[in-house]
């Protein structure tokens, strides 16, 4: 899928999309990092690099949430 990756191009409803799915990922992802930890049989480099990609996730969600919901200057 060719997708623009610039959120300021995309209509709301494709935002919307995008920011449940980001969301619905960032959970699975916490999930799991915190099965590896509890099982104690990861690396500390996978765990690192989940911790990583769920805060990249974080990062995507919450330039979404701005888009979505712009600060209003009264």
């Amino acid at each position: 899928m060719n997708a623009p990756h610039d959120i300021s191009m995309k209509n709301e409803d494709v935002l919307r999309f995008e920011l449940e799915v980001f969301k619905r990922e960032h959970r699975d992802l916490d999930e799991a990092i915190q099965a590896l930890v509890e099982k104690g049989t990861a690396d500390q480099l996978t765990i690192r690099r989940l911790k990583k990609q769920k805060l990249r996730l974080k990062d995507k969600i919450a330039q979404i949430e701005d888009r979505l919901l712009p600060d209003i200057i009264a």
